[in-house]
């Protein structure tokens, strides 16, 4: 993390700030890290519940005997779940604070995933697995719309692209579990109630992290806003300069993010966003499923698996960097233009040398655009219907991941599997071009009305 400790602006001691302003002048400080890292460590837990579904598919339809449709189903659904959870949990955030919310989605997921270990049958794993999507689909729009409102200006988008990084170690996680877990007696059980961590990870979050200062100046509670900002300019020992009382805004409103001013915003983000999630969960959810269809043994199509998901590190890595050298909708777009490239090959490759390259690319490419999204999502919109823009844009992109799932299985088995990797290589294409109408907000402070 040291690369993105820089020194702070100077500012003259006398001069009057928001407390927005203070936080962005601010170098990346140890409160920064325990932020990010504490919640990253749940946005992990939840890549890895999302994750290890694409390894259970296998062994439950293998244990129960379940038909292609079912199996689809049971992946469509907990992003059912995600596509309420979203678009109510980024409302609610913008209510009742991004905190609160967070910690809650924890609990709901958490016990959710440990009690499903215990189904007798496919419904009533159906119905666990859409009280899990609930939880998790709440939480990523938060999380990232805390993070993105203490990060500094200029590192903003670099803290929210490592946030995204955790969820490259928690697939790896999900893979790991698939790979040593999964494969045993009755091991799809195990893992789900590995899933329960989450539910007590809440009680740290709940009391380790700070809530969010603009909330609480929209809130009304300016004392508790300022003791958080002096927490952080302590930590990064800089001084504390006089902040104006905070201006009355407007309670939180879904239609305003179609205000002629947001509305062109709204749309690219929506498409954006469908676009990342149809080919994302339509390829990565089936990928160890269609390796097992084409010869490959479970435990070989898993280690292909893991070996693919490694490759999503670098590729945050590499987005973090650019994303404040060129840009959020350069990164994006070029991130998105390498992931259709990506899908296409991996498509055509016949040897287990072009599966893994090609996946690997595939992987590196999209989880980099992955990071790109979640940086620019919350800079679309004001502090008012922050939490709410985010959670709809990822709500509506929810719809996609629960089409896809759905759909990529079918075009398999009719069509083949390099014409299902051309679909999901159009999908991103398509949100590529969509990113380029996003707002360019690199360095900026959040807008705050």
């Amino acid at each position: 993390m040291s690369s993105l400790a820089k020194s702070a602006d100077s500012t003259d001691s006398t001069q009057e700030l928001t407390r927005s302003q203070r936080l962005d002048r601010l170098p990346f400080t140890r409160l920064h890290g325990r932020l990010l890292g504490g919640s990253g460590v749940g946005w992990a837990l939840d890549a890895m519940d999302v994750g290890l579904i694409s390894f259970l598919m296998v062994a439950i339809k293998k244990d129960w005997g379940l038909s292609t449709g079912q199996v689809s189903w049971l992946a469509s659904v907990g992003f059912i779940g995600m596509a309420v959870g979203a678009s109510v949990g980024g409302y609610l955030a913008d209510r009742i604070g991004r905190r609160n919310v967070f910690a809650l989605t924890l609990v709901i997921y958490g016990l959710a995933t440990g009690f499903s270990a215990l189904s007798t049958g496919f419904w009533m794993l159906v119905v666990f697995r859409f009280v899990i999507g609930l939880g998790l689909g709440a939480e990523l729009p938060v999380a990232s719309t805390l993070v993105s409102e203490y990060a500094p200006a200029r590192i903003r988008g670099r803290m929210v692209v490592l946030l995204e990084s955790f969820w490259a170690v928690g697939w790896i996680l999900a893979a790991l579990i698939g790979y040593y877990v999964v494969p045993q007696e009755n091991g799809w059980r195990w893992a789900l109630v590995i899933g329960v961590v989450p539910a007590f990870y809440a009680l740290y979050v709940r009391r380790g992290l700070p809530e969010s200062v603009r909330f609480l100046e929209r809130a009304g509670r300016v004392d508790e806003a300022e003791a958080s900002v002096r927490r952080f300019e302590e930590s990064a020992g800089i001084a504390p300069v006089p902040s104006p009382a905070p201006k009355q805004i407007a309670k939180p409103s879904w239609k305003a993010l179609w205000e002629k001013r947001f509305a062109g915003r709204t749309v690219a983000l929506w498409l954006t966003w469908f676009g990342v999630n149809f080919s994302y969960y339509g390829a990565f959810l089936w990928i160890p499923t269609f390796l097992v269809a084409q010869g490959f043994p479970m435990a070989k199509s898993f280690e292909f698996t893991l070996w693919i998901t490694l490759a999503q590190l670098p590729g945050y890595a590499v987005a973090a960097v650019l994303i404040e050298k060129v840009g959020r909708r350069f990164t994006l777009a070029s991130f998105l233009l390498g992931s259709a490239v990506s899908a296409i090959a991996f498509g055509q490759s016949g040897s287990e040398t072009a599966i893994l390259v090609s996946g690997c690319m595939l992987s590196f490419f999209n989880l980099g655009a992955w990071g790109a999204l979640y940086a620019v999502t919350p800079e679309v919109y004001p502090t008012t219907f922050r939490a709410t823009g985010s959670g709809s844009a990822t709500a509506f992109g929810r719809i996609a991941s629960i089409i896809g799932p759905l759909l990529v299985p079918w075009v398999h088995d009719n069509h083949g599997t390099g014409p299902t990797f051309v679909l999901i290589g159009v999908s991103f294409a398509v949100a590529m071009l969509a990113a380029l109408g996003l707002p360019e907000w690199r360095g900026k402070e959040l807008q705050n009305t």
